[in-house]
This record gives structure tokens, C-alpha cells and sequence, in this order.
């Protein structure tokens, strides 16, 4: 294996991670459609863990770059480039779909015995199995886009068609991958996961949260107030939770 690319010209993190200061690390994946300015909001420290967004291939700063494919070829790749960075305590934070590379990622620092996460945090996104339940996957080309431009309004920004065009595209890349994955049954993982359930998020059931039970000794679901996307704003809830993992 080698050394990985996570130096601090590293194109998977547009805030290179600093090499002293901070004791521990926290790995922020975007949802579907996104990129690491998802957390923009966030500050740069969550009780003494550095926020680490994670940035995609084939959006934002990686625009140019080719999609990343599968969740899986995402996790194989990202674990590559976390090599480096595994010197001190980390966690794992996916939100929605972000949570399934998220999930995968950790498997695969396992498998080449490498440090794991302390905890993965999965907000607002069903188990693994029951991914496939994700309302959006069921959507029309135009009516994803009307989802993109609402979401656009809900944060007062007014959707040029240019910019819906862009997001559009790497939404249906990204709706492309989600679609391709599949986990039957649940697998273990060698940290504990803590499950964050946004109280005024109507798509997401909380059955299909709970079902993350069987994926570590250690499973602990979560109400936080808000709804789906609240948790770009990083509440103080949601930084309360993220601060008790160490």
C-alpha cells in the first residue's frame, strides 16, 4: 500500500488537516448531490476533534475529475488517501447517503488492518439494507430537479438554470451509485455507530434508522431537533452529540 495523497494539497479535503494541535479528527461525508461545502457552516473544531470535510471526486473543487462510481470504489479510494491521517483518534460523520460510504470506508480500513473510527455517526439515512427504501430513488429526472431547485430557495439562493444544470448532473451521478447498492444483510463493524434521527424529518422512518442495531456491539439512536439539512448549520445538539464520542 502505499503512502496515500492526504497531504495538504490533497484534493479529498478542501481544509487540509494540520499536522499538530488539534488531538483528534472528525470525517464529514456530504450527501447525495453534494460536496464539502455541505459543512462550510461547521466550525473548525468540535471539542477538540478537527472537522475534516471529505470531498468527493467529480464535484465542486473536483468538478473536473471523473465521478467516483460506486460507494464501494469511493471507500476504496478514500481509505487510500486516509492512510496518512490515521495518526491520532478519529470518528466518522455521514449524513443521508454520505452515510453509506461512510459505512463502507470503515470496512475497508478493517480489512487492511488499519485504524478504525472510534464511533461512526450516521445521520438522518436508513441501515445499509434498507437503503434502497430512499424516496429520491424513485424520482423522475425533472422532479429531481425541482427537489434541487426548492432546496436551492430553502437556503435563499435563486436557482439559475446553469447552476440547477451542475448540480443536476451530479445528482443523477450520484442517484446513479445509490441505486447500485446493495447490502442484503447487515455485517458488523469494529466501532460503535450512534444513530442521529432529525425530529422534524418526515422522509427518513425511524424503523429504517433503528435498523442499524444489528451493525455493532454498540448502537445508539438519537433525537435531535430540526429537520433534514438543519444539520449544515451545525445546532448545538448535533455538536452536543458529536462531542461524545471520545
Amino acid at each position: 500500500m502505499t503512502s496515500g495523497s492526504a497531504t495538504a494539497t490533497s484534493p479529498w479535503f478542501v481544509r487540509p488537516p494540520a499536522r499538530t494541535g488539534h488531538p483528534a479528527r472528525i470525517f464529514c461525508f456530504p450527501f447525495s448531490g453534494a460536496g464539502a461545502s455541505a459543512f462550510s457552516a461547521w466550525p473548525a473544531a468540535i471539542d477538540g476533534a478537527e472537522v475534516c470535510p471529505v470531498q468527493f471526486p467529480g464535484r465542486e473543487s473536483r468538478m473536473a475529475e471523473p465521478h467516483y462510481g460506486t460507494y464501494e470504489e469511493l471507500a476504496d479510494a478514500l481509505a487510500e488517501a486516509l492512510v496518512p491521517l490515521l495518526d491520532r483518534p478519529f470518528a466518522f460523520f455521514g449524513h443521508c447517503a454520505g452515510a453509506l460510504p461512510a459505512f463502507e470506508t470503515v470496512l475497508r480500513l478493517a480489512d487492511r488492518g488499519l485504524p478504525v473510527p472510534q464511533c461512526l455517526f450516521v445521520s438522518g439515512q436508513p441501515a445499509p439494507h434498507h437503503a434502497s427504501r430512499d424516496r429520491m430513488l424513485a424520482m423522475t429526472e425533472a422532479q429531481l430537479r425541482a427537489e434541487l431547485e426548492s432546496f436551492l430557495r430553502d437556503r435563499g439562493i435563486e436557482p439559475r438554470p446553469d447552476m440547477v444544470d451542475m448540480g443536476l448532473a451530479v445528482l443523477l451521478r450520484d442517484h446513479a451509485a445509490a441505486g447500485a447498492y446493495r447490502r442484503t444483510e447487515p455485517v458488523t463493524l469494529p466501532c460503535p455507530v450512534v444513530v442521529l434521527h432529525w425530529r422534524d424529518d418526515p422522509d427518513v422512518n425511524p424503523d429504517d434508522l433503528r435498523a442499524w442495531r444489528p451493525y455493532a456491539e454498540s448502537v445508539d439512536v438519537r433525537v435531535v431537533d430540526g429537520g433534514h439539512y438543519d444539520f449544515m448549520h451545525a445546532p448545538d445538539a448535533l455538536v452536543t452529540s458529536l462531542g461524545s464520542w471520545r
